[in-house]
């Protein structure tokens, strides 16, 4: 470089100036890139012309990051110009305090990505979710608190909700249309009439998002009859399940000062599964119809769901009313959506690209629709290690009567509660949660259902200073209705023999958050214990698959490090799907875990997915 004093001040004036011309003309770029977005009296409102958002719902959380694109491009293809998307906050908070937006997690990439497929998003962050998943989003350590009223105006809540939404905003506020994004509008409340009525509480959540930075357009969203108590005066209230466009219309206008715009915020093209019931299919052409209608109409529509994808780890929610048991959702979020569990094209996405076609302009061309991913079918995976957890059980916490999971500090997965009795009788396990294996010295006595509604079962036989075994399981938190803050697991209340408490009980806990310190052997699983089962399989190339689970009885799957997401012989699923990104050419680690059979000794995998197929209680 020149060290000449007259040299080096005329080469710093030139590179100022040039960084000046270069910052204007991006300054320029990005004004020019940027967007309004309104509230029309009868439509949305984009750069002040009419927007007909024809809009499909996926979840981020739902889809292995490396499909996140491949999903929009799909979008794209049927027709979609928006995604509608949840934020869970027990995602991004497993952990009090501890935020993770990384991996699949990473909000804002998902967001990102689907600006830079030419979409626009609407986000639904409101802290509660419902979305079939475990306690609608809320994070479980809420409960750790008994006193604690999630979803109200509790400040021992609203602080901690306070707190999340001020860490989301760092991620989402710089993504708004505001601030030159792609999220048209913030949905600050989901489903609020559904649970309660309090407008004070309702403008707390416009208040908090307002604070956080959320300066565009809010909204609410509720089924018909539960709008005039979900949704906030001055707030477009949108609505859900409504498929006729004069009553949508009616609706809106309604509360919303006599205008719109119209927008149907979840219109279900599918449905979701629970264990035990059958698969939720709809009628192609009658969607096809209802949506050529209400495109027709000019509302704007979000379908729930485009792509549901699967919920994997450990949640899966659960529904329960006053007048329905318990009922916990399978894993597969398939939703028979037009995108299939693996993302693939089904005979309802065509016949909607059609619906969609007609209604763009003359000139636009949708593009042509992505091939189908290939598949694979792996027979025979052999697993050769095996791991009783009865024999790899952790220290446990003592105490004089059992605890739930929240009081041991834990959310998901198992607890083993152990004591000794040495009298016959009616064992009653008091709001048990939700799902309980009863063993004597090691012997499995029966199984004991929330969904069922079964509590108790009759000792027979019983030895002095007999071993008491009740392997306790959270099979979901219940995600919507009246019972969402009744939602803490495992024993809740008491264990009684013959109306008599059972006391000094030892406890296990059992998350598997991961399979550290499982001990495996060669030697075979015997008797009725749960076990893990472990092999290994090398591929020379990978695709899409689906583990045929038909063979086992209960429990969850790990491959190569990702917990798939639950199985339960009773269906109607019956297979997990393997995104191909998680397999690996070459060697692969597969570990099963099974509560309610024994002895296996291998697995297969399907090029096909089963959805739809129930077996019977007693073939459990």
């Amino acid at each position: 470089m020149p060290d000449h004093p007259i040299m080096k001040k005329t080469l710093s004036y030139l590179i100022l100036l040039t960084a000046s011309v270069f910052c204007l003309l991006t300054g320029h770029l990005q004004a020019q890139s940027k967007h309004t977005f309104a509230l029309g009296d009868t439509t949305f409102l984009l750069d002040g012309k009419p927007l007909q958002m024809i809009s499909g719902e996926m979840h981020c959380a739902r889809i292995p990051k490396e499909y996140w694109r491949d999903r929009m491009k799909m979008a794209k293809a049927m027709g979609l110009n928006t995604i509608g998307t949840y934020v869970f906050w027990n995602a991004h908070e497993a952990v009090q305090g501890k935020y993770d937006f990384s991996g699949n997690n990473n909000i804002a990439e998902f967001i990102k990505t689907a600006q830079q497929e030419g979409l626009w998003v609407v986000l639904r962050p409101s802290p509660y979710a419902c979305a079939e998943w475990e306690f609608g989003g809320y994070p479980w350590w809420l409960l750790k608190d008994s006193t604690m009223k999630v979803r109200s105006l509790d400040p021992k809540f609203i602080g901690a909700y306070k707190k999340y939404i001020t860490q989301l905003a760092k991620q989402l506020v710089p993504l708004q249309v505001t601030h030159g994004g792609n999220v048209l509008m913030v949905q600050f409340e989901n489903e609020y009439g559904s649970y309660s009525n309090d407008k004070s509480y309702l403008d707390m959540n416009r208040k908090i998002f307002r604070e956080a930075g959320f300066d565009g357009v809010l909204f609410t969203c509720d089924g018909e009859t539960q709008m005039p108590r979900g949704y906030l005066p001055g707030y477009l209230p949108a609505v859900n399940g409504l498929e006729n466009p004069v009553e949508v219309k009616k609706l809106i206008n309604k509360y919303h000062d006599g205008k719109g715009p119209y927008y149907i915020a979840e219109w279900y093209p599918g449905w979701f599964d629970n264990w035990g019931g059958t698969h939720a299919k709809t009628d192609v052409k009658d969607a096809a119809d209802k949506l050529d209608k209400i495109l027709a109409a000019g509302i704007s529509v979000n379908m729930y769901m485009f792509h549901g994808g699967t919920t994997r780890d450990f949640m899966n929610g659960a529904n329960m009313s006053r007048k329905e048991p318990y009922s916990p959702q399978v894993s597969s979020y398939d939703y028979d959506a037009p995108l299939d569990e693996a993302g693939n094209p089904t005979d309802k996405f065509f016949k909607l690209r059609e619906v969609i076609e007609k209604h763009l302009p003359a000139n636009v061309k949708l593009p042509a629709v992505p091939a189908k991913k290939p598949t694979i079918a792996i027979s025979n995976i052999r697993l050769t290690s095996y791991s009783n957890v009865f024999k790899n059980l952790p220290q446990p916490v003592l105490l004089k009567i059992p605890l739930c999971f929240e009081d041991l500090d834990q959310g998901y997965g198992f607890v083993l509660y152990r004591t000794k009795i040495s009298n016959s009788g009616l064992l009653k396990i008091s709001e048990m949660r939700d799902f309980a294996i009863v063993y004597l010295n090691g012997v499995k006595i029966t199984t004991l259902d929330r969904r069922l509604k079964q509590d108790s079962v009759v000792l027979q036989n019983v030895a002095k200073d007999a071993v008491l075994d009740i392997l306790v399981e959270n099979n979901g938190r219940i995600n919507y209705g009246p019972f969402l803050t009744d939602n803490r697991q495992g024993i809740t209340r008491q264990v009684t023999l013959q109306g008599t408490k059972l006391f000094d009980w030892q406890m296990y806990k059992l998350p598997f958050a991961s399979l550290n310190g499982f001990q495996f052997s060669n030697e075979a699983i015997t008797g009725d214990a749960p076990a893990l089962y472990k092999g290994t399989f090398e591929l020379t190339h990978v695709g899409d698959t689906y583990l045929d689970m038909r063979p086992f009885g209960k429990g969850f799957v790990y491959l190569n490090g990702h917990n798939l997401g639950k199985y339960w012989n009773i269906g109607p699923q019956q297979t997990i799907y393997i995104p191909a990104v998680w397999l690996n050419k070459g060697k692969n680690q597969i570990v099963v875990f099974d509560e309610l059979k024994n002895g296996h000794t291998s697995i297969s995998t399907l090029a096909q997915s089963i959805l739809d197929n129930q077996i019977t209680a007693a073939a459990q």
